[in-house]
């Protein structure tokens, strides 16, 4: 189900779809914390956020 924010009125839905990935990453790396045993590595923290895939896809642009 997606969530849509009214804008002014109310009567036109807007979607920060930025906005909620980023809010969904931050969501992940919190659970990723609070499942570590320690502080998460940089590594971890990469991982989490699917840097790499980012980067695989800025690549391919």
């Amino acid at each position: 189900m997606r969530r849509v924010a009214p804008l002014g009125s109310g009567t036109v839905p807007v979607q920060d779809h930025v906005a909620l990935a980023e809010i969904e990453l931050c969501g992940e790396l919190i659970i990723a914390a609070s499942n570590a045993e320690d502080r998460l590595s940089p590594e971890s923290i990469d991982e989490v956020l699917r840097v790499a895939e980012a980067r695989a896809e800025s690549a391919g642009d």
